[in-house]
């Protein structure tokens, strides 16, 4: 059963306290009247004695007590009318204004509570953030007495200032190590094939220069890793409008030529994305390659496909592969992670491919979900937010009008 909101509650609690003070209010009204009630008005008139009528016209005995309880009953019937117009008058009265106090315990409910839905939205800001740590520079600074809520406000915004300066030192120490290691393994590389190339080298240093050289690239290709990782979680600066099926077509040319593998089919309808072109390449450039590394030895296939579906632009590499266990899915786009294996090792990759992926989606405002196939290998769909339709350009004379490209037909 759901639960009543805060609000609501509060309303009732407000309304439920005035109507039980309005109900002993009336109770206590009603009791006080009907003991001033029990007295006669103005004359005591049950006290009339009865006397005897004489010569001089005066009441009989008989004639008296009569007189005494008429009177006596008119006295009852206006104690009872008015008990009964006071019960019915009043419970009109207070249901009347109990109405009104609900209403206005509604809106004082909901002018205390404002300062929890700004909480609430900032909270949730920060929550839905792209990247992680991506909307942590949000404050509350909340306004007002220096009461419980205000220091609620301002424990919040403490913590999300740690947070905060946290996340921007990891990102910074990535970036800065990444770049810091550069230099010494670019200069091994240069050393390396200097002894490799040089006149009389004996073919032991040679192969072990190749050697050498294989475990400098892939210690070049983890940093770029890391590098592309960290810049993917920053802000974009660098958006332009960009076409998946362009860019898919692109990294599929490309890998066309590094030799045998698995057939690659493609089905590349419009999805036009606003983002960053170097890194949406990236992202697809790593689907590719994950799809190709991670199959069959013979006879696997890798198909991608790129399309525009409610709102959103998609791009989905399918490929066959061994079999992914449903719940072990969540754990590739760990960095690091691989299936088979917590920790990267032989000449498979680093588990950073996937990683990058999600992290490059999440920096566009989309969404990456894999999905195992039947019979083994993994469906894996980026959707992101589709861009908005481009502006139509004036209609030019006909003797200015440029021919249109056919070769795009």
């Amino acid at each position: 059963m759901k639960r009543l909101s805060l609000r609501a509650r509060l309303t009732l609690i407000y309304g439920g306290l005035f109507l039980g003070a309005g109900l002993v209010l009336l109770a206590v009204t009603y009791v006080l009247v009907d003991q001033r009630t029990v007295q006669p008005f103005g004359l005591a008139l049950r006290d009339v004695k009865p006397v005897v009528q004489d010569m001089n016209g005066r009441l009989t005995g008989d004639q008296a007590e009569q007189l005494r309880l008429i009177v006596n009953k008119a006295q009852d019937d206006a104690r009872d009318q008015t008990l009964d117009s006071l019960l019915t008058q009043g419970g009109i009265a207070l249901g009347l204004v109990s109405v009104v106090a609900i209403a206005f315990g509604w809106l004082v409910a909901g002018r205390a509570l404002q300062p929890l839905h700004q909480i609430t939205g900032t909270a949730r800001r920060i929550a839905g953030a792209d990247v992680a740590g991506r909307g942590l520079h949000e404050r509350i600074s909340l306004s007002g007495p220096g009461d419980e809520i205000r220091e609620l406000a301002d424990t919040f915004d403490e913590m999300l200032e740690r947070l905060d300066r946290s996340f921007d030192g990891q990102r910074r120490f990535v970036a800065n190590a990444s770049h810091e290691l550069r230099t010494p393994l670019a200069l091994n590389r240069s050393l390396i094939e200097l002894a490799v190339t040089r006149p009389g080298a004996s073919e032991d240093v040679r192969r072990l220069g190749e050697s050498l050289l294989a475990v400098n690239e892939r210690h070049e290709r983890l940093i770029d890793g890391l590098l592309t990782l960290a810049d993917s979680e920053n802000e974009l600066t660098a958006r332009s409008r960009v076409d998946l099926a362009d860019v898919a077509d692109h990294v599929l040319d490309q890998a066309a030529g590094k030799g045998d593998g698995p057939v690659v089919t493609r089905e590349l309808a419009p999805a036009p994305v606003v983002g960053d072109p170097v890194l949406l390449e990236r992202l697809t450039t790593n689907l590719v390659e994950n799809a190709v590394r991670h199959n069959v030895p013979t006879g696997g296939w890798v198909h991608v496909g790129t399309g525009s579906w409610d709102g959103h632009a998609t791009l989905t590499v399918s490929n066959t592969g061994p079999v992914v266990p449903g719940y072990d899915v969540e754990a590739i786009f760990e960095p690091f992670r691989r299936l088979a294996g917590d920790r990267v090792g032989g000449g498979r990759g680093f588990g950073l491919g996937l990683s990058i992926v999600r992290a490059v989606a999440r920096a566009h405002g989309g969404t990456v979900t894999a999905q195992p196939r039947d019979g083994g290998g993994l469906v894996v769909t980026v959707r992101l937010p589709v861009a908005p339709a481009a502006p139509q350009l004036s209609a030019v004379p006909d003797s200015r009008r440029a021919e249109p490209d056919r070769s795009l037909r």
